[in-house]
């Protein structure tokens, strides 16, 4: 790696970081204004549509021909870019933005242990000890432990744990789409994911769950609603991929760990409080994510 390389990768994931940092603790104070279903298909609305201007910039207008494609790219969209947002938007309206935070901290351990159930490559001692060091710090970050927890906590975290498997779900497409750079298989899997959010919106209209936005709540979020669009989905998708590329993805991954760290740090700015029991947790999770990065790091390098 050149000191170029370093440079423009630092500065890529340090874009990343502070775009998806804020992303909790801003949706959970918006929620109350846009619904889940809206807030979702809003994010992605104007993150596609800058996505799809970016591609054709990029790549040409015949990158967004899926060649033979739609049906896996269809279905990984639906999981990854609609289950992931209305599980996580739905739950965050029960559980506590650094709640979330932690618990997606897990994608990365669940893809280890997604690729050894489907491609049958098992992780090794050491990462499923951190697997299982992480799920118990998780498991005392939620419970604030204490094993009585409320049921609409518990309902909360239950869901953003599903938006983390759809989501470690939606990584493992890039072995299905070989030959599409990481731009094209986002844009291609992102565009039926916006259908997915779309129909679900009108769906939970339709029965009641959800209403149609006024144009005084969306003009009360707007700068939110822009943040969501253009900083968490396309700055942030764009950083993290970059990053992937100069850093790799081991350290890519590592450095992510600082987003939950940040949001317990701005959820103490704003004013909440922490038992003991959840910032132990916090730290046992980061420590067994970071320990086993490094374990990863040091194995990829000795081959």
């Amino acid at each position: 790696m050149t000191r170029s390389s370093l440079a423009s990768g630092l500065a890529w994931i340090a874009l990343t970081i502070l775009c998806w940092a804020p992303l909790f603790s801003v949706a959970k104070r918006t929620l109350p204004y846009v619904d889940a279903f809206a807030l979702a298909t809003a994010r992605y609305l104007l993150g596609v549509i800058l996505f799809i201007l970016l591609l054709v910039a990029v790549e040409g207008r015949q990158a967004l021909s899926y060649q033979g494609k739609l049906i896996p790219a269809t279905a990984f969209g639906l999981v990854g870019i609609t289950g992931f947002n209305l599980f996580v938007w739905i739950g965050l309206i029960y559980t506590a933005p650094e709640h979330a935070s932690i618990i997606l901290a897990l994608q990365t351990p669940l893809t280890a242990l997604a690729v050894w159930l489907v491609r049958g490559q098992r992780p090794a001692r050491f990462t499923l000890g951190c697997v299982a060091v992480a799920i118990a710090g998780v498991l005392l970050v939620v419970t604030r432990g204490d094993l009585e927890v409320p049921a609409g906590s518990l309902v909360g975290d239950l869901l953003v744990f599903a938006g983390a498997i759809a989501w470690v779900i939606y990584t493992l497409a890039a072995g299905y789409f070989a030959g599409w750079s990481p731009l094209r298989l986002t844009v291609l899997t992102c565009i039926p994911g916006l259908g997915g959010l779309i129909v679900a919106n009108i769906a939970a209209i339709a029965v009641g769950w959800a209403a149609v936005p006024t144009l005084a709540a969306l003009g009360s979020v707007a700068w939110q609603l822009l943040y969501f669009s253009v900083c968490t989905v396309v700055l942030g998708v764009l950083g993290f991929n970059n990053a992937a590329r100069r850093l790799g993805p081991l350290n890519t991954m590592l450095m992510l760990n600082v987003i939950p760290i940040s949001v317990f740090g701005i959820e103490a700015a704003l004013g909440r409080r922490f038992v003991a029991a959840e910032i132990a947790g916090a730290a046992v999770v980061i420590a067994a994510l970071v320990a086993n990065n490094l374990y990863l790091r040091k194995v990829s390098e000795k081959k």
